[in-house]
């Protein structure tokens, strides 16, 4: 009784392995982007025409759910405003990476949440911005950004960005929140922050996009959340 238990178990073993082995490599985010965005452009650019926002955030929404979440973020090389470039393989935290533009003011109160949001925890999370613009530009942008966080820039005329360009700034445009496991997988995109009225006192402001960002750091920081997000995609 013993040996055929034993038998058993060891078969399931094999069996486990070899589903294991069979499993395919989680497509990269590049290549879910190309395959899936030119029908979501012709959707989304429909729904804008007719002034139907609420259809397409669900359209942006479900991109990022059926299509994006679960896919391996590329091992891009990024260029550093103030440093050697930054390879995201050598990274070994989870990723907390927010796009700008150069030339785009963000919302009142947003970067001071930021700021604040990776003080507490860049021990635990790797925190990158990423400017859309040239070197001198991203140099400009660069300076309202706490020194926890990694300030990187990309710019379409720039040698080796066209496909970091092409594949976040061009397709979900900016400001844009990814947040990615230590194992590189997707956990979640979100479009935009807070947009609070110019009338809200900075303090409150800085209140509303801390939350935001804190609930979006959450899907990385808790084993629970990242569980869950990546068996729904299966």
């Amino acid at each position: 009784m013993k040996k055929i238990i034993l038998i058993l178990v060891v078969v399931a073993s094999n069996l486990n392995v070899l589903a294991q082995s069979n499993q395919e490599p989680p497509k990269l985010f590049t290549e879910a982007v190309r395959s899936n965005f030119l029908k979501y452009k012709y959707q989304s650019n429909e729904a804008y025409r007719l002034g139907d926002f609420e259809r397409g955030q669900y359209l942006f929404d479900s991109l990022v759910n059926n299509q994006l979440v679960g896919s391996k973020f590329n091992d891009f090389t990024l260029k550093r405003v103030a440093n050697k470039k930054l390879k995201i393989s050598k990274l070994k935290k989870p990723i907390f990476l927010v796009t700008y533009a150069s030339w785009c003011i963000p919302g009142k109160g947003e970067i001071p949440a930021l700021n604040k949001l990776a003080k507490e925890y860049n021990k635990e999370v790797e925190f990158i911005v990423i400017i859309w613009g040239k070197k001198k530009e991203a140099k400009k942008f660069s300076n309202k950004f706490s020194s926890k966080i990694e300030i990187c820039y990309a710019h379409k005329n720039y040698k080796n960005d066209n496909e970091i360009v092409q594949s976040m700034r061009e397709t979900l445009g900016f400001p844009t929140c990814y947040m990615i496991d230590e194992h590189l997988q997707i956990v979640d995109i979100k479009r935009g922050a807070a947009q609070p009225e110019m009338r809200t006192p900075i303090k409150k402001a800085i209140e509303i996009n801390y939350n935001i960002f804190q609930e979006r750091l959450s899907l990385i920081t808790s084993p629970d959340a990242i569980k869950k997000t990546i068996l729904a995609k299966q």
